[in-house]
């Protein structure tokens, strides 16, 4: 049995998906018991409903498994405590292999979020666990928040400069790798950087839509100020952090090198290029 936890989300119902393929029997923890039949119907054996920070919830739903998958929620101001929860409750319950959903570059401090997986990076290193740490770039997926606006408005909106280079990665190839290193051997005490492009402009992001939807997409940077006067959702410590984030990715850009993730798929990742044909022809 394989744990994953934050199970609810994109990564964690990809993963799960990945991990039902090869077979596996998978147990999913999520907070809300509305997901519950819906993890089900894609294929999880098991879900256990309730929140990472209570010990009697983590116990049970570590009890008996050989594998755990912890992925913290998005941008959660309580990664590090969460991160400290899961790995005292795996090593309570004796789980013989973990692995960590952490970020690419986590070392820039700037992006507080990713500052804080370093920091839980560093609290497992420190365990006694059999750990396995993936470092995936920026989804693919992330870019079709502006889908409608691409085939409405023929504009890709980011809230940075157009320039800032960013390398991607397809979410079902992060899931292919992370079902790799839990089912198979060989993985134990590494740390995977999770990259599927070269450093790509927005500029080439928006060129690679444009060619699969064939019509123009022109990219256009947004004022991270416009940026946060529209995303009324989200929270104060969200919005921060992902401002920060941006103003990150305008400094350095995301700039990662394919060749890791290659070998644990045994084929190229994903393209850009094949991503959005994909995405094309299931919008026709």
């Amino acid at each position: 049995m394989i744990l994953i936890t934050g199970a609810g989300g994109k990564t964690g119902r990809a993963v799960i998906k990945a991990l039902i393929a090869r077979g596996a029997e998978v147990r999913a923890l999520v907070r809300s018991p509305s997901q519950d039949a819906s993890l089900k119907a894609l294929g999880a054996h098991q879900v256990v409903i309730g929140d990472m920070r209570d010990p009697e919830i983590l116990a049970r739903a570590m009890r008996g498994v050989a594998a755990v998958y912890h992925i913290c929620p998005n941008v959660s101001p309580d990664e590090i405590g969460f991160g400290r929860a899961a790995i005292a409750a795996a090593m309570a319950a004796a789980v013989r292999r973990f692995a960590y959903h952490s970020v690419l570059h986590p070392q820039i401090e700037a992006m507080p979020h990713h500052w804080n997986k370093l920091r839980v990076e560093e609290m497992l290193i420190g365990s006694e666990l059999s750990f396995t740490i993936l470092q995936p770039t920026a989804y693919m997926q992330n870019t079709l928040a502006e889908w409608d606006r691409m085939l409405g408005d023929g504009v890709f909106r980011v809230p940075y400069p157009v320039e800032t280079r960013i390398s991607l990665v397809d979410l079902d190839d992060v899931a292919e790798a992370a079902a790799t290193v839990l089912t198979g051997d060989g993985h134990i005490g590494a740390t995977y950087e999770l990259v599927g492009t070269p450093a790509l402009s927005q500029i080439e992001v928006a060129e690679a839509f444009g060619r699969a939807l064939q019509k123009d997409i022109r990219a256009v940077a947004e004022p991270v100020e416009a940026w946060r006067a529209r995303v009324g959702a989200m929270n104060g410590y969200q919005r921060d952090t992902l401002t920060k984030m941006f103003q990150a990715y305008a400094r350095d850009g995301l700039i990662g090198n394919p060749n890791v993730l290659s070998w644990l798929l045994g084929r190229p990742p994903i393209s850009l290029t094949e991503f959005t044909g994909r995405i094309a022809r299931g919008h026709a």
